[in-house]
């Protein structure tokens, strides 16, 4: 890519040596200062500020019951999120509204290339001396005040390079942009492929030439007719083994549908200060999340244990005393959740949470054992090569973001010339929306529950 003929070094602004002659390097101070009026959100709708910008607060987001106590966001300032552990999120407002106190909101001291400015603040290398300008006792609660903030150094083109700039980097990052949904969405049918692989073959098995009879599962219609039916408790019993005097320290929780390790020694977030209330889980127990049924329809809420260890008294944890499968009888659980069957269970209809108590009735389809393990097996294979294509595609998306992210910053400090690029006419495709980025997961909505 082209480079300028004239560069100008800039010692002063740390986090860019040199920017083209033409330009000049400010203090933001210059520029903006923070709005700091205090609002309600009965007053002025509450947003949400993460990597994907701002926007109309998140469904999935954390949310007060001090709504009064908020900050103001006036449409054409730039609020960003001055957690560390929020790096990048931020942007231009597009809207008049409220935010969380944590969030530093920037007034322009006069009318800017908004968009200039929501690549040039929202780039990497600013994110990293943002960061770099923060103060804190540990790294997840690194924080970076509008006192420290105000004397970064940024660069400032002519007004007319700003515009060129906003029309390139548009121009591109909808082009990858398009390329990473395209990916993105091979992933999400490569995962609808693994749900219904899952669901097919725990629900109507893998010979498909077989006698069939209805039936007394509300949820099925038919069935091998072969297969008998049981209640849960009539296969498991819940596991209540209390971590006493911390006896037991790998830490897992459930995410997404799989129960991974956490650090027990991890400092702040949302770890609880003991662990002794905890439940001792062994290899191939069962577990579910069966809290906040009402409010969240999208969390997976069943995962298999592969090793000994503690997990959050919230969760019931069952574990299998039959001669059956234990992955198939995980698989048909999950097909269960996959159906949103939890969501249905109780005499009284959706409850907010669900114990033991209200599961153990629940109805289990139980092929004899030789084909419990054919389809476990057959699963199994089949998820293996679909996560092997998925790890491709995640492969070209990642090095499509580095590209991305290494292309915003160089162009907003100058170090590549766009001035003499035609742009051409196209369809502008927005960066992919993915709730993953900015929401709770199902392990952090766990922990403390």
């Amino acid at each position: 890519m082209k480079r300028y003929d004239e560069m100008t070094s800039t010692p002063e602004a740390v986090w860019f040596s040199s920017i083209p002659s033409t330009w000049r390097a400010t203090k933001i101070r210059e520029l903006f200062s923070e709005r700091n009026t205090k609002v309600s959100d009965k007053d002025y709708p509450a947003l949400s500020v993460g990597k994907m910008g701002i926007v109309p607060q998140l469904d999935t987001a954390v949310k007060t019951d001090n709504g009064d106590n908020r900050k103001l966001i006036c449409k054409g300032d730039f609020a960003i999120n001055s957690r560390s552990d929020r790096k990048g999120a931020g942007g231009i407002s597009d809207f008049d509204g409220s935010c969380s106190l944590i969030i530093t909101v920037l007034k322009p001291h006069k009318e800017l290339n908004s968009r200039f400015y929501h690549y040039l603040l929202r780039s990497h290398y600013f994110s990293e001396e943002y960061y770099r300008n923060g103060k804190g006792l540990v790294s997840d609660l690194w924080t970076t005040k509008w006192d420290t903030m105000q004397n970064i150094y940024i660069p400032v083109p002519p007004s007319s390079e700003q515009d060129q700039i906003v029309r390139y980097l548009d121009w591109q990052t909808s082009r990858i942009n398009k390329l990473i949904n395209g990916y993105k969405r091979q992933i999400e049918l490569l995962e609808e492929r693994k749900r219904t692989v899952t669901f097919y073959s725990v629900v109507y098995g893998l010979n498909h030439n077989i006698e069939m009879k209805d039936s007394i599962i509300p949820w099925i219609d038919h069935i091998p007719a072969h297969w008998s039916v049981k209640n849960l408790a009539q296969l498991f019993t819940q596991v209540k083994c209390k971590n006493t005097n911390l006896y037991e320290k790998n830490l897992l929780s459930l995410s997404y549908g799989k129960i991974k390790r956490r650090n027990i020694d991890a400092t702040g977030g949302l770890l609880p200060e003991s662990f002794e209330g905890y439940n001792i889980i062994e290899k191939d127990d069962i577990v579910l999340r069966l809290t906040d049924l009402q409010n969240d329809h999208k969390s997976l809420r069943t995962g298999i244990a592969t090793e000994k260890g503690i997990v959050t008294s919230a969760y019931v944890t069952i574990r299998n005393f039959s001669e059956n499968n234990p992955q198939y009888l995980h698989y048909y659980l999950h097909a269960f959740d996959l159906n949103k069957g939890f969501y249905n269970v109780g005499a009284s209809g959706v409850r907010q949470s669900l114990n033991w108590d209200n599961i153990r009735t629940l109805q289990i389809l139980l092929p004899p054992l030789n084909e419990q393990n054919q389809i476990v097996d057959y699963i199994n294979r089949t998820s293996t090569k679909i996560d092997e294509i998925k790890k491709t595609y995640e492969k070209k998306i990642e090095l499509f973001l580095e590209y991305r992210t290494r292309l915003i910053s160089d162009v907003v400090t100058g170090q590549i010339d766009v001035r003499d690029i035609d742009i051409p006419e196209y369809f502008s495709e927005e960066e992919y929306n993915d709730d993953l980025q900015d929401n709770n997961n199902d392990m952090e909505g766990d922990i403390n529950e």
